[in-house]
């Protein structure tokens, strides 16, 4: 099949500045390098190198920016990206590893690293980056401090439980950690009140975070998180794709007559992840849909994380289709494999039928697979 030429720019960006390589594939899938170069990660190193980019762009050829999720420094750079019109693709660390280890690259520098992402964006076809709505970038932000604060608060109390128990208790040492645990604690709630106001300013968010609130044993907090990672739920097409963008996806451990364990693959956002395991519990304390789950689980697996890891994934799913559906929980409904079985016909009538037909010998009754079926019609349609 006939392809035509296509740019590929990988950028490895730092805090300070980010290394740039302009790359082409042609037709024959022969890839050139056409330059590279260094820029300072400021407003003017952006226009410089873009006026750079549209140097080496000729016709109306398509063209890629690929870089990595580097924490917040690729942010200004892709928004300023986007707002001229190109196509952007931010890829994890995680995956651009394996393709450059894949490409028989042995040195590691930045100059390296963006070579190697702009042969990835010549290559493959890339999912295209879209930027997240302002309102929930900064429930994002909120919601992550207050998980970074949640980390401190466990572990400075973790150390007043060991000062306290010392031989030589040092007062000083006990009240500063004392003092620095009220602070983080006002900061909590501090958070916890920034998230209840930026819900409660946006009706339409807060009606829909109400839905996801009618599961028993998820809060407000945990919805928000939710939300705020996945951008509204903008980017989920289906139940499928949500459950892998959370690391909830397994990883099959199967080859030739060999099964080994299998594991969710946890390539995924990990702050869902971590939202997830309280409600969890919750749930399976309160709702009976995923209490059976657990129970089923466990009984299969014998490990209770295994029981309560299905009921996380079950439960995101949960609030994904109270999200579209714009419905509230039922705790009575109940998925394929656990409704009570309908009758689909009544006994009565089935009576009436068998007096009115005469019955067969003894020797030619009737079977199924060749095994007798002589049971009653009660028997049939009886409900268990």
């Amino acid at each position: 099949m006939f392809m035509k030429d296509k740019y590929s720019i990988g950028i490895d960006i730092s805090k300070s500045d980010f290394k740039a390589c302009f790359a082409m594939i042609s037709s024959n899938q022969s890839i050139t390098i056409k330059g590279s170069r260094t820029f300072s990660n400021t407003l003017k190193g952006f226009e410089s190198f873009n006026n750079w980019s549209n140097k080496f762009q000729k016709g109306k050829r398509p063209l890629i920016f690929v870089m990595e999720a580097t924490g917040s420094y690729h942010e200004h750079l892709a928004w300023f990206l986007y707002r001229k019109k190109h196509q952007i693709s931010i890829v994890l660390p995680n995956r651009a590893k394996a393709y450059m280890v894949s490409l028989g690259f042995k040195s590691k520098n930045d100059k390296v690293d963006a070579k190697g992402l702009a042969n990835m964006g010549a290559v493959q076809k890339l999912k295209e980056w879209s930027p997240i709505s302002k309102h929930l970038y900064n429930l994002r932000q909120i919601t992550r401090h207050l998980e970074d604060l949640q980390i401190i608060r466990t572990s400075l109390l973790s150390q007043k439980e060991q000062t306290v128990f010392a031989m030589y208790n040092l007062k000083t040492v006990t009240k500063s950690i004392t003092n620095t645990l009220k602070t983080i604690d006002k900061q909590i709630a501090n958070c916890k009140k920034q998230i209840a106001s930026i819900i409660e300013k946006d009706k339409k968010l807060s009606k829909k975070v109400a839905y996801i609130t009618t599961i028993k044993g998820v809060s407000t907090i945990t919805a928000a998180i939710v939300i705020g990672e996945t951008n509204g739920f903008a980017l989920i097409n289906n139940v499928k794709q949500l459950v892998s963008y959370a690391g909830y996806d397994v990883r099959e451990n199967q080859s030739g007559t060999r099964t080994g364990k299998t594991r969710i693959t946890k390539k995924g956002n990990a702050h869902i992840r971590r939202a997830m395991h309280l409600p969890a519990f919750n749930t399976v304390r309160y709702l009976k849909t995923f209490e059976n789950l657990y129970s089923r689980v466990y009984k299969k697996s014998g490990v209770k994380m295994k029981g309560y890891v299905a009921v996380q994934s079950k439960l995101l799913r949960m609030m994904y289709t109270l999200w579209e559906n714009e419905t509230n929980f039922d705790p009575n409904y109940q998925t394929s494999g656990i409704q009570k079985p309908k009758l689909l016909c009544s006994v009565a009538s089935i009576e009436a039928q068998t007096k009115e037909t005469k019955t067969a010998p003894k020797a030619i009754e009737a079977a199924l697979d060749e095994l007798p079926c002589n049971q009653s019609p009660k028997v049939l349609c009886s409900v268990v």
